[in-house]
């Protein structure tokens, strides 16, 4: 969603009177942890809310970044995307892209998909694959689609009624609030023309990418918004439109998906509004591997600001955040989050507060955005991490053979322990360690360390049922 200006003071003033509405709901958690520290035993982010899992049992963690090109379509689509890009982040410790693709790129006229744009988005994936980078397929949409010279659902797709637009050049997320974007959501959610054009999509989409060794799962929609009624603040609209729109959108591409893909995860994700500390208004998505794929921004931070620890945003957020997951028993992975500006004096706080919280309740996330520049952009053009950025890098592990006792690092002291039950005798045997970049001394109780040659991963082999302690020392500080 992020680009830059993408909220100015209008924005801002919304959400600000949205959290006036709801400060009962959005009650702070308890003091913050330090290290980072994540599933406590019985579940991926504590409370019950569950791990998200690979195809043999093990408990996964996604560490990344959204990759996309927003700038070029047709011919063009896809073409600031390089293997560097996977090269790049793995090399830094990442393990999880999230893919952005475009509706209007795929299926320019109705029912005419591109084969070109499908060949490209199968390139992105074989790099993919080749730096062992998994791979979310996020169908991206901003302020609707190109009919609002934006990208996402075609421009044929788009009704309005005829009802106004007015851009506002230097602060694009407000044009959601036009009324002839608001109208187009309300005919994506109830034309049934439109709904079978999206399923279609999806399950074209699925069919061809579900046995590729890249994908993931699928992020059903960007960032979903839709029409307020009139007298409706935004809270009781966000909830409304989730529970009777998103919802059933959810289910219906779901139901696609399945009848070619069986086995890819299914991220489904609320309103923005979420993104102030709003609990989500969605419903049940009848599907057994649904992640909950929330963004974390902050409207003040999101037009230049420093953070403020004193508003207690981030604790706010993870109260509200952590109330579906936990109702529904679905796995909860953050599918953007980053500010504009971190070079600023509480910037460097931000990260390390913002990754302890993301590490309480979730099994991972993808940040915005893997680009070589400035902005948003996580490295600058010399691949170097920018101000802040580099404490996005950690030890982790990416895949646990067995159930999580504990899992922490200390960015202070550059250690990560991690303590598991083996796998029973019908159980992967294989742990899997992530390393930035730097030198990490790896020691295991109880098991065998296996290093890559690169330097860049660690195996732990397990005998069955046993108990292990593992130990990432950092020995020589990161290279840039």
């Amino acid at each position: 969603m992020s680009r830059s200006s993408r909220t100015t003071l209008l924005s801002a003033a919304l959400a600000a009177a949205l959290l006036a509405t709801l400060a009962p709901a959005a009650t702070a958690v308890g003091p913050r942890a330090e290290p980072t520290a994540r599933a406590e035993a019985g579940g991926g982010g504590g409370d019950g809310i569950p791990d998200l899992t690979d195809s043999r049992g093990r408990v996964l963690t996604l560490r990344g970044w959204n990759v996309g090109d927003k700038a070029h379509s047709g011919d063009e689509a896809l073409s600031s995307v390089t293997e560097k890009h996977f090269r790049d982040m793995r090399a830094k410790g990442f393990n999880t892209a999230r893919l952005l693709v475009f509706w209007d790129d795929l299926e320019p006229r109705p029912g005419r998909y591109s084969r070109s744009y499908l060949r490209k988005i199968e390139r992105v994936l074989d790099w993919a694959a080749k730096h062992d980078v998994m791979v979310i397929l996020d169908a991206h949409q901003d302020v609707f689609g190109p009919a609002f010279d934006h990208r996402g659902i075609p421009a044929w797709a788009t009704r309005t009624d005829g009802l106004p637009f007015t851009p506002h050049p230097d602060d694009w997320f407000s044009e959601y609030f036009e009324p002839a974007v608001q109208r187009a959501f309300t005919h994506l959610y109830e034309d049934e023309d439109l709904r079978r054009a999206q399923a279609r999509m999806w399950r074209l989409l699925a069919d061809r990418f579900e046995d590729h060794p890249a994908v993931l799962g699928y992020d059903l929609i960007n960032e979903p918004m839709g029409e307020l009624r009139e007298g409706e603040d935004l809270a009781t609209a966000a909830r409304r439109i989730e529970r009777e729109q998103i919802t059933p959108m959810y289910n219906r591409i779901a139901d696609a998906i399945r009848s070619v893909d069986r086995d890819s995860w299914i991220f489904v994700e609320p309103t923005p509004i979420v993104g102030e500390g709003v609990p989500t208004g969605l419903g049940r998505i009848d599907d057994p591997k649904v992640v909950y794929a929330p963004h974390f921004y902050n409207s003040a931070m999101e037009v230049g600001g420093d953070y403020d620890p004193s508003a207690r945003w981030i604790e706010n957020y993870e109260a509200a955040v952590t109330l579906y997951p936990k109702e529904y028993k679905v796995p909860v992975i953050v599918g953007e989050w980053g500010p504009l500006n971190n070079s600023l004096p509480n910037m460097n706080r931000f990260y390390r507060e913002a990754m302890a919280s993301l590490g309480r309740y979730g099994s991972g996330w993808t940040g915005w955005e893997w680009c070589y520049g400035g902005g948003y952009c996580a490295v600058d053009a010399t691949g170097a991490f920018r101000t802040n950025k580099e404490l996005t890098a950690e030890p982790y592990a990416e895949a646990v053979a067995g159930r999580v006792r504990s899992s922490a690092y200390d960015p202070a002291a550059g250690v990560y322990r991690l303590e598991y039950d083996a796998a029973g005798l019908r159980g992967s045997r294989v742990t899997e360690l992530a390393l930035p970049s730097g030198d990490w001394a790896v020691r295991a109780r109880g098991a065998l360390v296996l290093r890559d040659r690169d330097g860049g991963k660690a195996r732990v082999l397990a005998a069955p049922n046993a108990r292990v302690t593992v130990t990432v020392t950092r020995t020589a500080p990161a290279r840039p």
